[in-house]
């Protein structure tokens, strides 16, 4: 197989897709899929909503060309899905978006085309539940008329650092030729090289634990946190100090949401359970991250109190809904759960964020942002996101938007201790 020859299609065009899809684009002809007509009209303009890619980036993709016609598909030979994968209000796993889009697929697949999947998985979903599904929509037969591949995503949204090119990339391939194929077709495009794996179901396994790794490091210093400010100890102070021997690692506490890291572990949990094997580590460190929206709330309400400010109805500002720093996604934020929290506690909550968009917000959650922010208006300031706008304005700035009596509740550490009331 000559994969120069051969033309890709790039199935999902997010946070993943697109920048995938340019990378290719500039050396070879790639069709850039998207059932968002208006996605697609903003991309044909050169224009990324997710500010993950400028337009003179999308430009340099000469070979390039965006579409939301299923129909041309059927030009294609390599498909590379690159949907989401959420869970549900149960927290299981939700694969429909990968599933309508494996049927999607399979209705223009041809004999000798190989689809490769980056959206993360538990192990064994690529082979037990997408192939089925490519199979029965085609009429081929796997691994005979066509192949499949997995290479798990590793974009992280917001970071000018580390990007497509210099990320190391795990490929896998459903027999030994096409694992080698996939992993010379990404050489392609990967500076930093690829880590050929083993089999599928190891590469879906390796994306999986990625994240839980970070969940559970997380957790624990989510849960250090809580200990130290019980014992009224700065837990900043604290990890700076034990960062000094080299093999400390550097986690900071915080909210864990996002489409990654407050999702991936229920996908390793759901498999383990389906096997019989309840995963309780995992399962605790998810229930200790998501509990740190009530947490927060409950330590600006205790802090309003013993400040003698009015709790009858105070005015709170949060500063940040997208779900991390420098960074429109607001997907899974659980700043979310933090105002729902204020607000069942009798606050009048006001949110600004200079990078999320207002419509977004208002359509996925019912939030109104504001636009601007007056002077010495709110009895509580929560600095719930990292963002480069809230840095530049510095403390003093930012406290100018309270009334003389506030609490001003520093989450990300931006500042030094005393600059805030409370950190977490």
């Amino acid at each position: 197989m000559n994969s120069k020859d051969q033309i890709i299609c790039i199935i999902g065009l997010g946070y993943v897709g697109l920048p995938l899809a340019v990378e290719f684009g500039k050396s070879r002809k790639v069709i850039g899929f998207d059932l968002n007509s208006k996605r697609i009209s903003d991309l044909k303009e050169h224009f990324d909503f997710t500010k993950e890619l400028e337009s003179d980036e999308i430009a340099a993709a000469t070979n390039l060309s965006f579409s939301s016609q299923k129909e041309d598909l059927k030009q294609a030979s390599i498909f590379i899905v690159t949907v989401p994968t959420p869970i549900d209000h149960n927290n299981k796993p939700d694969l429909q978006p990968l599933l309508n889009a494996s049927e999607m697929v399979g209705h223009a697949l041809k004999k000798g085309d190989v689809v490769i999947y980056e959206s993360t998985v538990y192990p064994g979903a690529t082979e037990e539940k997408c192939v089925p599904v490519l199979e029965r929509a085609s009429g081929l037969k796997f691994n005979v008329d066509f192949y499949c591949g997995y290479s798990p995503e590793r974009i992280n949204p917001g970071d000018k650092e580390h990007r497509l090119r210099n990320i190391i990339k795990v490929t896998a391939g459903s027999t030994s030729e096409i694992a080698e194929f996939i992993d010379q077709l990404y050489k392609e495009i990967i500076d930093a090289g690829t880590h050929k794996a083993e089999s599928i179901k190891v590469a879906e396994a390796a994306k999986v634990i990625e994240n839980t790794q970070r969940d559970l490091n997380i957790a624990l210093i989510n849960e250090l946190s809580i200990i130290f400010n019980k014992l009224d100890i700065d837990t900043e102070a604290v990890l700076r100090a034990a960062g000094s021997k080299w093999n400390f690692l550097p986690f900071r506490p915080g909210l864990v949401g996002g489409h990654c890291i407050g999702v991936d572990p229920y996908y390793l949990t759901y498999k383990a359970q389906s096997i019989g094997y309840n995963p309780e580590i995992i399962l605790a460190g998810r229930r200790l991250n998501d509990s740190m929206s009530a947490y927060v709330a409950s330590c600006m309400m205790s802090e309003l109190k013993k400040k003698s400010i009015d709790q009858n109805n105070p005015k709170i500002l949060i500063l940040g809904l997208s779900f991390k720093e420098n960074c429109p996604d607001i997907r899974n934020t659980k700043v979310v759960d933090l105002i729902n929290e204020l607000k069942s506690n009798n606050c009048k909550v006001d949110i600004y964020d200079p990078w999320v968009s207002a419509n977004e917000a208002e359509s996925e959650y019912g939030i109104k942002l504001i636009s601007s922010i007056n002077k010495d208006t709110y009895d509580g300031i929560i600095l719930a996101v990292a963002h480069k706008e809230f840095k530049d304005l510095g403390a003093k700035k930012i406290k100018e938007f309270a009334k003389e009596k506030h609490v001003f509740y520093d989450l990300k550490y931006i500042f030094d201790e005393g600059e805030s009331s409370i950190r977490l």
